[in-house]
């Protein structure tokens, strides 16, 4: 093997509007890209880290260059695994190592994972917590979807109005919430029967990371998916009698390899699969796409809401997505 060369370089990723959760707002998700070649092939991979852990571009970055000498000099997927903790460099640099064995081998990365197909994915499409009228608006915009995921951010009767507003514009859609930490036990019982009422089929991190303790004995009328509070399988075995669904995320548990451990432990303890992203490019929804022929749910949009993303064009249609023949990882 010919010694490898490891670059990277920060992307921007604007977006096409300001994205508001609650107690954040997004104008961009600036990531990182690790290029990884060998022999003459180059595989790539893009992290946009995780944010409420300070697991920023720079961070990223610094990271890469801890096991600059480690992955030119030939370590592999295993070895990246105890080189890195879990994080963004960790999943740009595994990423890009299983893209770089698929064009070294020529065998796609859903076959190297044990897929015998990639299929197409239907994905939600998501609405920031604005107002029920900017939400209509967005909305308006969407293409044609069959699920949507709408943000809320704590504030319960203005939650109640969006969910209101999405459910009369689209009674048809499979419509989840993502609570993004927003809320305790004393609202619990109040926001289940909100969500009942909208029909809602999927309540994801009602609360805040580290404070999952507030779920114990409460029965939720619909499924609790976990986001902010399972990064990898430590954390996934950790909280398995929390949650009803986990939402694996390439940032969060730091790459392919460590999601589809994830999707196997999973499926052996009976929590249900959901696959998310960061907002990152389509080069990052690529190996998430992998993950999702897992999921029964999929939340793949992000690359959608970028301005500047020319692949997004390719990967979208009538609301589900793909990768784009030849893109990443022989897809």
């Amino acid at each position: 093997m010919s010694r490898r060369v490891l670059t990277h370089k920060r992307i921007e990723n604007r977006m096409r509007e300001p994205f508001r959760i609650a107690g954040y707002q997004f104008d961009s998700m600036p990531s990182v890209v690790a290029s990884i070649e060998q022999d003459g092939v180059a595989g790539r991979g893009e992290a946009a880290g995780v944010y409420y852990l300070h697991d920023d571009p720079a961070h990223m970055a610094a990271e890469i260059e801890r096991v600059r000498d480690a992955i030119e000099a030939g370590a592999g997927r295993a070895e990246l695994q105890e080189l890195l903790p879990p994080g963004g460099a960790r999943n740009a640099l595994d990423c890009a190592l299983w893209d770089l064995e698929a064009r070294l081998t020529g065998q796609p990365v859903w076959r190297i994972a044990g897929l015998d197909a990639a299929r197409p994915l239907v994905t939600t499409f998501t609405l920031p917590a604005d107002t029920p009228e900017e939400i209509l608006d967005r909305l308006a915009g969407f293409p044609p979807v069959e699920a949507i995921k709408l943000k809320l951010d704590g504030d319960l009767p203005a939650d109640i109005a969006r969910m209101r507003a999405v459910r009369r514009a689209r009674p048809d859609v499979w419509l989840g919430v993502d609570a993004n930490q927003g809320y305790s036990a004393e609202s619990f019982e109040a926001l289940a029967a909100a969500l009942v009422e909208a029909g809602v089929a999927l309540l994801e991190q009602p609360v805040r990371r580290g404070e999952e303790a507030q779920l114990d004995g409460w029965r939720c009328p619909i499924p609790v998916a976990a986001d902010e509070s399972i990064l990898d399988c430590v954390e996934l075995d950790r909280h398995r009698h929390r949650f009803d669904v986990v939402n694996i995320k390439l940032d969060k548990c730091g790459g392919l390899t460590e999601a589809l451990r994830m999707v196997d432990l999973a499926r052996r303890i009976g929590v249900r699969l959901m696959v998310g992203n960061m907002a990152g490019s389509s080069l990052a929804m690529a190996p998430a796409f992998v993950v999702g022929q897992y999921c029964e749910i999929v939340d793949l949009d992000g690359a959608w809401f970028l301005s500047e993303d020319t692949v997004a064009a390719a990967m979208y249609d009538a609301g589900t997505c793909r990768v784009p023949q030849g893109f990443w990882g022989g897809l």
